[in-house]
């Protein structure tokens, strides 16, 4: 019997450089309600949004959605996901951003295939190929590499692996901060302490590694298109407005 997956949208209202971006207009509708359309168009069993302010849970409930409130004083959203799934019925569960409206079904879709075998690792993550000539000197960009069956090695802000003078280029890649998880897995991950790598590179998935967890990367070629700032926000329009002309998007 396949195990039942729950995608879960963790959204924070006060982010610190958009405040309220989940809630901000994109082609008529909140970037919520984009993702949350989106992630129901994938295999997921259920769809969960989790949220920690008013405004958000009355605007998640004004489109239809499943939604809980959680407290607002989470360190991550992987916390304020368990808090959401904790009572619920689910083995793998997926954490899907709030805040990336063209997310695809099809990624959610690879991350629960790779969870849903009884041997599958205790997380899973997305990876998208990036030349290394266009994010290297980006930290917002996080790199990842892998070993040889697609487990995660290190994540970092920097450049990684280094290009040494004289050394063989390879295949770079981008981090998609997407994520599954095994039930007791998570339930893990949020009982440990903050890691120094996490301290030091403030990215959360190193705790996982430092903890011995094995992550699973799936590489894809569709493109992550986040919303942080307002500028971010009228590149999605114009990104929508493309689908939509191209009639990918209704």
């Amino acid at each position: 019997m396949a195990m039942k997956s729950m995608a879960v949208i963790p959204a924070r209202y006060a982010s610190t450089r958009f405040p309220g971006k989940v809630l901000a207009d994109l082609g008529g509708k909140p970037i919520l309600q984009h993702v949350w359309e989106r992630t129901k168009r994938s295999k997921a069993d259920a769809v969960l949004i989790a949220v920690d302010d008013p405004k958000v849970f009355d605007a998640g409930r004004a489109f239809g959605a499943d939604i809980v409130m959680t407290s607002p004083d989470h360190p991550s959203g992987s916390d304020r996901i368990w808090e959401a799934v904790r009572e619920r019925d689910a083995e793998v569960i997926i954490n899907v951003q709030g805040d990336e409206p063209f997310v695809k079904p099809q990624v959610i879709d690879s991350l629960i295939d790779a969870m849903s075998d009884p041997g599958a690792p205790d997380m899973a993550t997305v990876a998208v190929p990036c030349p290394r000539a266009e994010f290297a000197d980006n930290s917002n960009m996080v790199k990842v590499v892998m070993t040889k069956d697609g487990y995660a090695l290190y994540f970092s802000r920097s450049m990684i692996p280094f290009l040494r003078t004289g050394g063989t280029e390879m295949e770079t890649f981008r981090h998609w901060g997407i994520y599954a998880y095994r039930r007791k897995a998570l339930a893990r991950f949020v009982s440990l302490p903050e890691g120094n790598l996490e301290k030091c590179e403030k990215l959360e998935q190193l705790r996982a590694l430092e903890n011995g967890m094995r992550i699973k990367v799936i590489k894809t070629v569709y493109q992550s298109v986040g919303i942080d700032t307002p500028e971010e926000l009228e590149k999605a329009e114009r990104f929508l407005a493309e689908l939509k002309r191209r009639g990918e998007e209704q």
